[in-house]
């Protein structure tokens, strides 16, 4: 990824990578991945996506608790499917432009993928383990909390 637009990116995701390649690697779609030929040691999105899927249910699942302390588990449930939802993060990865910056292959980039939810979606959820693995939990809980 080049320099500005990694500069670019780290200001609307409001965290500095100090390993670059992390944040490259989250913003990778397979199809991208799959052109570069293959490689034994994963280069696209989907573990960081996986990984990011747990850390973002952990810190909401906290967030909600801290919150609404008398609530019932439903009701926190019900709070924690909305905000964990492919529908939510597609639109908190729209209005910070994450489109812009995924890396896909022709295929992908020729159907729309910049504007498609499941894309964006994982992107958001590959993003938060890539900042958990950098910089560890409290960046990454910082990142959920004020974006999502």
């Amino acid at each position: 990824m080049q320099v500005l637009r990694a500069e670019t990116l780290e200001a609307v995701l409001g965290y500095r990578f100090r390993d670059h390649e992390l944040m490259e690697r989250a913003l990778t779609h397979k199809s991208r991945a799959y052109e570069r030929g293959a490689d034994p040691v994963p280069n696209d999105n989907e573990q960081l996506e996986f990984l990011g899927d747990s850390i973002l249910g952990f810190v909401v699942s906290e967030k909600l608790v801290s919150l609404y302390p008398t609530s019932p588990e439903g009701r926190l449930s019900k709070l924690k499917a909305h905000l964990v939802s492919a529908t939510h993060l597609f639109q908190v990865a729209y209005a910070l432009k994450l489109g812009e910056f995924l890396l896909l292959g022709r295929g992908e980039e020729m159907s729309g993928g910049r504007e498609k939810k499941a894309l964006l979606a994982n992107a958001m959820e590959a993003l938060i383990a890539a900042i958990y693995l950098d910089g560890g939990m409290d960046p990454a809980r910082q990142f959920v909390i004020s974006n999502v």
